[in-house]
């Protein structure tokens, strides 16, 4: 069995298992392929069956799963030709955000996401995936370089959330945070923005302010973690499940509220187990935004950007 399975997902990795083993053998052994097709079936209603019920709590470790494609693994995937660029001119390099310039479908963008680490080493470089304020401070000065060059944004968001230490706040975090929030709202190019995993808090929304966001199905989207939010309301982090469910974090229910505009389908299983498949479903995603966003001015790229946040919060009272 594949490691770091969770424990909803057991049954399930045991009969993708089964289906691995059968077909590596099957080159050696043809007439494997009855069974072979017969276990992938059985493993596809096995997986409609256990991710048709799961809770929200459930979805918030899915989005966390350390197997689930990052950033870097999306630009493999979907962007040719990709630049890496380095720094805030200021003070240092953050490896938590990584950023670049490269061609999507024929067309030159910026690409910039949030990167987390698969092994002990990579996620203590990469901070886990949280940044710190020179992080943002490159998001901000990319993010004016694309506006110049009329490079449209394509960023992937996946963070618990922008480092809380005393030596990023020293350094300006919120400032930084703040900066991105408004170079992103004027900046007159197609901003689009796919939640990969978690997005927590302003850490997530600094590389967010876009024309259309759109949310993988088992990615979530809060302005705290579940756990942050039971040690506030009960003083119990274990509370942490029932955090999740009243949060209303998870993709359908961000939909529902208007907080993203699409849900991305996610292989059978989940992103972690297909991730070239994800990232063709994003990509496909990504496409049909630039689609209709592409041909809009500078000044209706701002004002759709706009309407967009301005209708968020919106409530309607019966009479």
């Amino acid at each position: 069995m594949a490691s770091h399975v969770l424990p909803f997902e057991k049954p399930l990795a045991e009969l993708l298992d089964r289906v691995a083993g059968l077909r590596a053998a099957l080159g050696s052994d043809p007439s494997l392929r009855v069974e072979l097709e017969r276990l992938e079936a059985h493993a596809a209603v096995v997986a409609r069956m256990l991710f048709s019920e799961l809770t929200p709590w459930q979805k918030v470790q899915l989005s966390r799963h350390p197997k689930r494609p990052y950033t870097l693994d999306y630009i493999q995937h979907l962007i040719s030709d990709f630049v890496e660029l380095h720094g805030d001119r200021r003070f240092s390099e953050d490896a938590a955000i990584v950023a670049g310039l490269g061609r999507f479908g024929g067309r030159s963008v910026l690409v910039i996401g949030h990167q987390k680490g698969r092994a002990a080493k990579e996620n203590v470089k990469r901070n886990f995936g949280m940044a710190q304020p020179e992080g943002y401070r490159k998001a901000d000065r990319l993010y004016t370089i694309a506006d110049r060059f009329q490079l449209p944004i394509l960023s992937f968001v996946d963070t618990p959330g922008a480092y809380p230490g005393i030596g990023a706040e020293e350094r300006g975090q919120s400032e930084a945070i703040g900066a991105c929030l408004a170079t992103l709202s004027r900046v007159g190019v197609p901003v689009i923005t796919t939640i990969i995993g978690e997005g927590g808090s302003g850490g997530a929304l600094a590389l967010a302010v876009a024309n259309r966001v759109h949310v993988l199905e088992y990615g979530t989207y809060a302005v705290i973690s579940p756990e942050g939010c039971a040690s506030i309301l009960w003083k119990d982090g274990t509370k942490a499940p029932e955090a999740a469910e009243r949060m209303r974090m998870t993709a359908p229910e961000l939909l529902k509220l208007g907080v993203v505009d699409r849900i991305v389908c996610e292989p059978s299983g989940g992103a972690h187990r297909d991730a070239a498949a994800t990232a063709a479903l994003v990509g496909q995603a990504i496409e049909e935004a630039l689609t209709e966003l592409l041909p809009l001015s500078r000044e209706e790229l701002v004002n759709d950007r706009y309407a967009r946040f301005r209708r968020l919060g919106t409530v309607r009272i019966a009479s």
